[in-house]
């Protein structure tokens, strides 16, 4: 039997109500297509922003954008730390009341989809599933404690990390599906002792239509960007501690000093690292860098036709070996660019289709020889990287990734 209504909690969909795309407001834009009615259940601020939706009486404020209903979960202010960990849990609490109240008034869901960044949204999900007594699919998005562990915030044999993996392998087990968007899901799951029958995978992606929509009518003019004597290197997004954008900004550095001086680095984004970042080439001298800032998400298709090579980096950790889900590398396949990248991971999306290339991480003179290459390839051999990322990404169009949802939301 189809089950109809589907609700999605996702503590953090708070910004694609506003940016009208995102991971689940493509999901939910597609089930409506197809006949489904899915609701996305998200907290009331915003990450990373002050914005937030004021909630007067109760627990909750029903919106609705593109006929996609979002339900804002009330939840306090915060910046980090012991603030964020208050916003989780107010979250997690008001979820309860929230779920019960709205189906009083609209219905029981047929099933639910808990996405984590955080757990307790899995555990709100497996719990107020079991109230309702409907399915429950688990998506996981990060894998906690596993991520905090290696990038040493945690230390793995401390008592919180204990108490959080033993929390994990209770979630996976009471989960009736999962949905890793790493293609190593299943991989992980096994070696941390469990049956991995009920993992699926679905990475993130782009709707395409949409991302083209964009890249034709919000026109970004810049003097860089549309300089035609220049090889234009760029990079979209984050500018933290875990992009290591060090390695980019050292690689501009052995590049200039190398004597050439026609290659173009240009950085869009902001983040705790981006003064830091700005100093040193401040300091250095060097020319063929620029910040360009944080730009509307809409500007970014546009932004990216006009590269020569996209390009991320991130830290060297083994956690990749089980694959990546940065939602920038299917912004820039879509580009129809070919992308770089020094974070090595298993499953390498970039290395199986042809569509770029992953060097040595933790290594600048890697990343140059990689940004080289392509600088110095002949036109036929970068064409037909340009061809592959167009073909790899409509593998990852959200039309085609909400199929992959519906038949795991039948099956559950």
């Amino acid at each position: 039997m189809q089950k109809k209504t589907v609700w999605i909690f996702n503590h953090y969909a708070h910004g694609t109500y506003f940016n009208k795309g995102g991971r689940h407001y493509w999901f939910a834009k597609n089930l409506i297509k197809k006949g489904y009615e899915p609701t996305i259940f998200c907290a009331s601020t915003r990450h990373n922003s002050d914005s937030q939706i004021s909630i007067t009486n109760g627990t909750y404020e029903l919106k609705s954008v593109e006929k996609i209903p979002y339900v804002f979960v009330k939840t306090t202010k915060y910046k980090n730390g012991i603030e964020r960990l208050q916003n989780m849990w107010n979250f997690y609490k008001n979820l309860f009341p929230t779920t019960k109240e709205y189906s009083k008034k609209y219905g029981k869901p047929d099933i639910i989809i808990a996405s984590s960044v955080h757990p307790l949204t899995l555990l709100a999900g497996i719990k107020i599933a079991k109230k309702f007594n409907v399915p429950c699919i688990c998506e996981i998005r990060d894998l906690w404690p596993e991520t905090i562990v290696q990038y040493g915030t945690l230390k793995k044999n401390s008592f919180v990390a204990k108490l959080l993996y033993k929390g994990e392998k209770w979630l996976y087990k009471k989960a009736d599906k999962l949905i890793f968007t790493i293609p190593g899901g299943k991989d992980y799951v096994e070696e941390i002792g469990l049956d991995s029958s009920k993992v699926r995978y679905i990475n993130n992606g782009v709707d395409l239509e949409e991302y083209n929509k964009n890249k034709n009518e919000f026109i970004y003019s810049d003097d860089n960007l549309d300089n035609p004597s220049t090889f234009k290197v760029l990079y979209t997004g984050s500018m933290g501690v875990a992009n290591e954008l060090t390695y980019l900004v050292k690689a501009a550095e052995e590049i200039q000093n190398k004597g050439i001086d026609d290659i173009q680095f240009i950085l869009f984004g902001h983040g705790s690292q981006r003064e830091k970042l700005e100093e040193y080439v401040a300091s250095k001298g060097l020319t063929n860098i620029v910040f360009k800032g944080k730009v509307d998400k809409k500007l970014i298709p546009n932004i990216l036709s006009k590269s020569n090579l996209n390009i991320f980096t991130g830290k060297h950790i083994p956690l990749y070996k089980y694959g990546l889900s940065l939602n920038k590398l299917f912004d820039y396949m879509a580009s129809g660019k070919p992308t770089l990248s020094n974070m090595e991971n298993g499953y390498d999306i970039l290395t199986k289709q042809n569509c770029g290339k992953t060097v040595k991480g933790g290594s600048v003179d890697a990343l140059v020889q990689g940004i080289l290459e392509f600088y110095h390839m002949d036109k036929q051999e970068y064409n037909q990287y340009c061809q592959n990322s167009l073909s790899t990404i409509q593998n990852y169009d959200f039309k085609t990734l909400t199929d992959k949802l519906e038949s795991i939301i039948i099956e559950s």
